[in-house]
C-alpha cells in the first residue's frame, strides 16, 4: 500500500501555501531558492520560532525559566535570534559553548552537559563562568582542579540518573544503567566528596528523555523529578539556584501523531513550583527544550535531478539526501522507517498525482527522503521540501559521507 503523504497542516499551523507554492518567512520558495543559488539548503523561519516561544511562555508559570538546548540546532544566527527570547542555553560541546557565549547570553545562564568532557573543555567552561553539569565523580574532581589552577570558584550542577524513566519517549536518558549522570544512590557519597573539596552544587539536572507526545508521561516524569529533588534538598540541606527538569516535549512528524497538549503539563508545573518553593524558596525550575522550539520552523529543500522508473516504481532522484538530513532518512533512531511530511514546493496541489519514492544521489540504499508517497507529479528542476526539519538536521548528519557538496542554511522572516 502506498504511504499517503500527511495532510498539509499536519503537526503545525503552517505550511503557508499561496498560488500552488510554498511560502516560508513570507517568501515564495522560488524566490528563496534563487536567493540561495544552490540546493540543497535548510531554511528556518524566525517568526515561527518566536511564536512558539511566546505561546509557551504564556502558558508557563511565572518564574519557570526556559532554556534552549543548542544540540537541536546550533546555527549561530538562529542561536543569536533566540538568545533574548529565553532565559538560558544548554550546550554539549566546547564549540556550542562558544556559539552560546557569542550570542550575548550571560555565562551564568549557560550550562554544559555531556558524559564525556575533556580536561580542556572543563577548564574552558570554568574560565568562562559557565555552569558545568557534572556527570561523574571524575568530572567533579576535574572541575575542582580547574578552579584551583585558574583561581576561581567553579560553578557546578549535578546531573542525576534516577531510577525512573520518561515513558513513551523517543530516547530515554534515565532509568537503569546509563552513561548519563550520577546514579541517585551514589549522591550521598558524591555530596560528601564535594563538601570535602569545598564545592557546593548550585543546581540539579534531570533529563529523562526526548521526543515525547504523551502529556501524562511527561507529567509523571516531572512529578518524580521534583519529588526526588525536594527529598535531596531536605536531606542534604542543599542551597540550589535551580532544578533543571529537562524537557522531552515532542513534535508530530508522522501520520496519526498529534501536537503535544500542554495544558495538563503547565497546570502541573504550577503545583510543582509551589511544592519546590515550600522546600526551597529561592530555587527556580528550569525547562530545557530544543526540538520543541525550532523543529517545526524549518524546512529542507533539494531539487529533483531526474525521474526514473524501475520495475513499476517511480523514483525521483534528487541532489539531497541522508548526508544532509540523516533523521529524515530513518537512520537516526527510527526502528521502522516512516516518512517525514514532504511536498513538492512549487507544485503543492498539482492536478496529476502519483506514488513515488524520493531518493538522494548517494551510492547506498539507505539514501531515502520519502518512500511510496502520493504527491503531485514532479519534473526535473522541481523542489522537494521536507518539513519538520528545524531540529537535528544538518549538524546531526554525516555531511562528509561520499564527499558530496554540503548543504547551506538561512534564517529568514
Amino acid at each position: 500500500m502506498p504511504k499517503v503523504n500527511p495532510p498539509l497542516g499536519h503537526g503545525t499551523r503552517w505550511p503557508d501555501i499561496r498560488h500552488n507554492e510554498l511560502y516560508i518567512g513570507g517568501l515564495p520558495l522560488s524566490r528563496l531558492a534563487a536567493q540561495m543559488a544552490l540546493t540543497p539548503f535548510y531554511a528556518y523561519d524566525r517568526q515561527l520560532i518566536a511564536q512558539r516561544i511566546a505561546e509557551l511562555r504564556r502558558l508557563l508559570p511565572a518564574g519557570v525559566q526556559l532554556h534552549y538546548a543548542l544540540k537541536a540546532n546550533p546555527m549561530p544566527a538562529l542561536v543569536d535570534f533566540i538568545a533574548p527570547l529565553v532565559d538560558g542555553f544548554d550546550v554539549a560541546s566546547h564549540q556550542e559553548m562558544l556559539v552560546a557565549i557569542n550570542s550575548g547570553q550571560p555565562a551564568s545562564e549557560i550550562s554544559f552537559a555531556g558524559p564525556g568532557k575533556t580536561r580542556r573543555e572543563i577548564e574552558a567552561a570554568v574560565a568562562a563562568g559557565i555552569v558545568i553539569n557534572a556527570e561523574s565523580f571524575a568530572q567533579v574532581e576535574q572541575v575542582t582542579l580547574a578552579g584551583v589552577a585558574l583561581g576561581v570558584t567553579p560553578r557546578v550542577a549535578i546531573r542525576l540518573n534516577p531510577a525512573f524513566e520518561l515513558k513513551s519517549s523517543g530516547m530515554r536518558m534515565t532509568g537503569g544503567a546509563k552513561p548519563f549522570g550520577i546514579d541517585t544512590e551514589q549522591f550521598p557519597e558524591l555530596i560528601e566528596r564535594m563538601r570535602d573539596l569545598d564545592l557546593e552544587p548550585e543546581g540539579l539536572h534531570l533529563f529523562a528523555g526526548s521526543q515525547n507526545l504523551n502529556p501524562a508521561a511527561i507529567c509523571e516524569a516531572q512529578l518524580a523529578t521534583i519529588n526526588l529533588a525536594c527529598e535531596l534538598i531536605e536531606r542534604f540541606a542543599l542551597k540550589l539556584r535551580f532544578i533543571n527538569i529537562g524537557g522531552g516535549f515532542g513534535i508530530p512528524y508522522f501520520p496519526g501523531e498529534s501536537p503535544l497538549e500542554l495544558t495538563g503539563i503547565t497546570d502541573q508545573l504550577h503545583r510543582l513550583q509551589r511544592q519546590t518553593r515550600q522546600v526551597s524558596p529561592e530555587t527556580a525550575l528550569v525547562l530545557e527544550l530544543g526540538r520543541y522550539l525550532v523543529g517545526e520552523a524549518g524546512i529542507y529543500v533539494c531539487r529533483v535531478l531526474e525521474r526514473k522508473t524501475s520495475r513499476g516504481t517511480v523514483y525521483l532522484i534528487t541532489d539531497g539526501g541522508l548526508h544532509h538530513h540523516l533523521a529524515n532518512s530513518g537512520n537516526f533512531g527510527q526502528v521502522l522507517r516512516k516518512n517525514y511530511p514532504v511536498l513538492i514546493g512549487n507544485r503543492v496541489a498539482g492536478e496529476e498525482q502519483e506514488t513515488v519514492t524520493i531518493v538522494g544521489p548517494l551510492c547506498t540504499p539507505l539514501d531515502i527522503l520519502a518512500e511510496k508517497v502520493t504527491l503531485p507529479k514532479a519534473q526535473p528542476g522541481d523542489w522537494v521540501v521536507v518539513r519538520q526539519s528545524g531540529a537535528y538536521g544538518l549538524t546531526a548528519s554525516p555531511q562528509q559521507f561520499l564527499s558530496h557538496p554540503r548543504a547551506t542554511e538561512v534564517l529568514i522572516g
